[in-house]
């Protein structure tokens, strides 16, 4: 059994910060992309941003030069920095990874519970 856990959403003010991060544990033989993605109630879930293990990164438009990505392979950890928030920035906010359970096993995408991030003006 594979588990995401997200931490540190929460609520900040217009031009602050916050860092999420996400831990993948339980069964793990190989774990591939990871990124954060989120979602507006009645919008579509959207990619903010994705890191390959070997440490590329793609970030949607709306994010890039405010927030980071980064990873730790040892730790099975992905995190978000994110700087400059602004209110369009209010969201559920999930972590996503591409894990391969076991030799024998399909890799598969496995998503986190999500953490709410909420930016006030």
């Amino acid at each position: 059994q594979v588990q995401l856990v997200e931490s540190g959403g929460g609520l900040v003010q217009a031009g602050g910060s916050l860092r999420l991060s996400c831990a993948a544990s339980g069964s793990i033989f190989r774990l591939n992309a990871m990124g954060w993605y989120r979602q507006i109630p009645g919008n579509q879930r959207e990619l903010v941003a994705i890191m390959s293990s070997s440490g590329s990164s793609n970030y949607a438009d709306s994010v890039k030069g405010r927030f980071t990505i980064s990873r730790d392979n040892a730790k099975n950890t992905v995190h978000l920095q994110m700087n400059s928030l602004k209110p369009e920035d209010t969201a559920v906010y999930y972590c996503n990874a591409e894990i391969q359970p076991s030799p024998d096993w399909a890799q598969k995408r496995y998503w986190g519970q999500g953490t709410q991030v909420t930016v006030s003006s």
